[in-house]
């Protein structure tokens, strides 16, 4: 059943146009694949902003830049890696309805919805598998984060909306191999969705005022194939196989494996694991390089804190390098 009074797009997909003088040979296409060009350590430059959403109790915003510059295919309205934008609000802790149950910690609900036009493929407005997947994930990495016991019989929503979502893999082989888009290639894009949405999740619930242990980042690690490689039905060796951090998989035509964690630096604990593809004997390994990338989004997750925190409380940086606040206090006289 359809309804009527909501004006839908269209059910097919939104891709832009692909022009003919692009897709005159293989070898053309091809051509215009992007490349990695940061460092197997370098992650992507990360925005990240608190207290956009008023009305919430607290909300951040988080946003990749895409590696590959833009100017790269100028013959072409698709652009050439896909980027992650993220929403997040948080509503609560408020009281639960009389009509629950007593429950003496915190009631933690998420909430994972890719907006319509997140993706190459349209997305519908109910969410489907990989959305609730996103959400138990998750729920599970905040989880172990928010002290509950102080808020008895109360519940907290965190709700993430993807207004961009990272893409499985490169335009040109979806071309080829019919692919729809995030979730559709292999899972590899989910992994930087979801390592964003623990990351701009944690930022909203401290926003929020709700006491947590630590801050909680996510982190994301990959093993790529060497594109120099003898033969690709062959086994990968070590020497032909690399870990990476951020891994963008539009620009690496061969993915093994990744892992993204959630992570908690001052207490060294890993609330989220999630491994995909077959590592073999590098999953230890894989899982320390997710951590130092969850480590590296820490540092810009902190600041964006501080920042907040500095704004809302008037507290500015003094010459001398201490913090001094600029609201002035009064005595108040108390009549009975």
């Amino acid at each position: 059943m359809t309804d009527r009074r909501r004006i839908n797009g269209p059910r097919g997909g939104t891709n832009p146009p692909i022009f003919a003088s692009s897709l005159t040979s293989p070898s053309t296409l091809q051509a215009t694949r992007p490349t990695r060009t940061r460092q197997p350590d370098e992650l992507r430059k990360i925005y990240l902003k608190t207290g956009l959403t008023p009305s919430a109790s607290g909300s951040a915003y988080l946003e990749l830049t895409p590696s590959s510059p833009a100017s790269h295919q100028a013959d072409s309205l698709i652009p050439v890696s896909s980027s992650l934008k993220l929403t997040c609000t948080v509503h609560g802790p408020r009281p639960l309805p009389r009509s629950a149950p007593f429950t003496p910690h915190l009631l933690l609900t998420t909430h994972v919805k890719f907006a319509p036009f997140a993706a190459r493929q349209r997305r519908g407005y109910t969410r489907d598998a990989s959305e609730r997947d996103l959400g138990v994930h998750l729920e599970t990495a905040l989880r172990g984060v928010i002290i509950g016991d102080r808020w008895p019989k109360s519940g907290v929503e965190v709700i993430i909306t993807v207004l961009e979502g990272e893409e499985d893999r490169w335009w040109g082989d979806e071309v080829g191999a019919g692919s729809n888009g995030v979730g559709a290639g292999g899972g590899w894009g989910m992994m930087n969705v979801l390592a964003g949405c623990i990351t701009v999740a944690s930022a909203a619930i401290v926003d929020a005022g709700i006491d947590c242990v630590d801050v909680v980042a996510g982190g994301v690690a990959a093993i790529v194939r060497n594109p120099n490689a003898q033969s690709k039905r062959q086994l990968a060796t070590a020497e032909d196989r690399q870990t990476v951090l951020d891994p963008c998989p539009s620009e690496h035509e061969n993915l093994e494996a990744a892992c993204v964690v959630g992570y908690l630096q001052n207490r060294d604990e890993i609330t989220e694991l999630w491994v995909t593809g077959n590592a073999g004997t590098a999953t230890e390994d894989l899982i320390d390089r997710a951590i130092d990338a969850a480590n590296a989004a820490r540092g810009v997750l902190v600041e964006a804190i501080k920042e907040a925190a500095q704004s809302k409380f008037g507290i500015k940086d003094a010459d001398n390098g201490e913090k001094k606040s600029t609201v002035t206090t009064q005595d108040v006289e108390m009549v009975g």
